[in-house]
């Protein structure tokens, strides 16, 4: 009698509803990976010189259920701390308990300690980064945020580029500055302009550039720092076709008041390349230095690299770290441990773990998380046909029962 075919198949049915039903539970999970169940015939073993075209099976066993690690949808969430990965690869998060997981999952918070986390408070790991920002890519840590103060840096470098009118007469009173009266009469230069400089604190001082015409292409330019009396001069000179002459860039320092507390003086390279000396009005077309204060963390933003940049205060911005990922060679042989996390197995293979980006791994979006990759509509249509299986394997029991009760009625 075929009741252990239709058992089989009543076994086989309910695997699979649960097996769909499961992934319609998770639609709305976060990176989660639907299932599927594998079947696979059941021969009794045959008896020697038995003719295999007489063979009858004994029904169906569940050969396993192996997960589907196609791409889910990527859908913006606005936050930054969101991370959702195109392609191949998992985050590397390391439990309380010391123990390594790896997930699709990447919605991530920080958390009081500074540490990037998800929602169960495992910490995602990635790369350090080192006081200058450089990227160390050695074993991956847990990835923290260092919310102190960014250092400030003292001005080194000073780029102007300007334009001198060359139409100017050579002033008729001489520039005088002293402590006592620091502010020159503006009959005694032709041009001024200031720019901020920073101290080994980060104190902003103002440096001010007076420049006197000596006749022809010859320039003074004198200088002041907060209003101080002026120093100098420097010669500038230009040629006939108004280009400048003189070498840059041109070593100077700048002596501060004893009050802020900070190197005095402070020693900076002073550029001028590409300034001019035309028929046309005085004029700056460029003004850049290279220093500036301290600053405090504002925001980050993450690279499709996995490079995470903080954002200062000041407007400068650090590299603090960088997130990695891990493919294996058996995706379908790792261990499921709930919470949308896998474990290493022996089947899966060691983790390769690199970069975002780098071998056959994928990249990260920022912003953005990966939805569940269940088809709704096909999970459906699968659980109605096993339901089908289900009914016609009970029905199956069902004829067999009665070709049982009408052989025990024979008389």
């Amino acid at each position: 009698m075929a009741f252990q075919q239709g058992l089989s198949g009543l076994n086989g049915a309910s695997k699979a509803l649960d097996v769909i039903s499961n992934n319609v539970a998770n639609t709305s999970t976060i990176g989660f990976k639907s299932a599927q169940t594998k079947f696979g015939d059941v021969y009794a073993a045959a008896l020697n010189g038995a003719a295999a075209g007489v063979q009858v099976g004994i029904g169906v066993n569940v050969g396993g259920v192996s997960q589907l690690f196609n791409q889910g949808n990527i859908t913006p969430t606005g936050n930054p701390l969101d991370l959702a990965i195109n392609g191949n690869g998992f985050f590397r998060v390391q439990q309380p308990s010391g123990a390594i997981s790896y997930t699709r999952n990447g919605q991530f918070e920080i958390d009081k300690s500074g540490y990037i986390v998800n929602t169960a408070g495992y910490r995602l790991q990635g790369y350090p980064a080192n006081a200058l920002g450089v990227i160390l890519p050695a074993t991956p840590t847990d990835i923290f945020l260092d919310t102190a103060d960014l250092q400030p840096k003292q001005t080194e470098s000073v780029r102007l580029g300007l334009n001198l009118d060359s139409r100017q007469a050579v002033p008729s009173v001489p520039f005088t500055s002293t402590p006592a009266v620091p502010l020159p009469d503006p009959l005694s230069y032709n041009s001024s302009t200031s720019v901020s400089i920073f101290d080994s604190l980060g104190n902003s001082h103002i440096y001010t550039m007076y420049f006197v015409k000596a006749g022809g292409g010859s320039w003074n330019m004198h200088t002041s720092v907060d209003g101080a009396a002026a120093t100098g001069p420097v010669a500038l000179n230009f040629d006939t076709s108004g280009a400048l002459s003189t070498t840059m860039p041109i070593a100077v320092t700048a002596t501060i008041a004893p009050s802020f507390g900070a190197v005095s003086p402070i020693p900076f390279n002073l550029d001028f390349t590409g300034s001019s000396q035309y028929g046309s009005a005085f004029g700056i077309n460029r003004q850049t230095q290279d220093g500036f204060a301290s600053g405090r963390l504002s925001g980050i933003t993450i690279a499709q690299d996995g490079t995470i940049q903080g954002r200062y205060s000041n407007g400068q911005s650090k590299i603090l770290g960088q997130t990695v990922l891990a493919s294996f060679a058996n995706p379908n042989g790792l261990l499921s441990l709930g919470q949308n996390l896998w474990g290493e197995s022996p089947e899966s293979g060691q983790p390769l773990v690199g970069s975002p980006g780098s071998g056959s791994l994928g990249l990260v979006q920022a912003g953005a998380v990966e939805e569940s990759n269940v088809d709704i509509t096909s999970a459906l249509v699968d659980m109605i046909t096993q339901q089908r299986s289900y009914q016609a394997n009970s029905q199956s029991i069902k004829t067999q029962d009665q070709i049982l009760q009408t052989l025990v009625n024979l008389r």
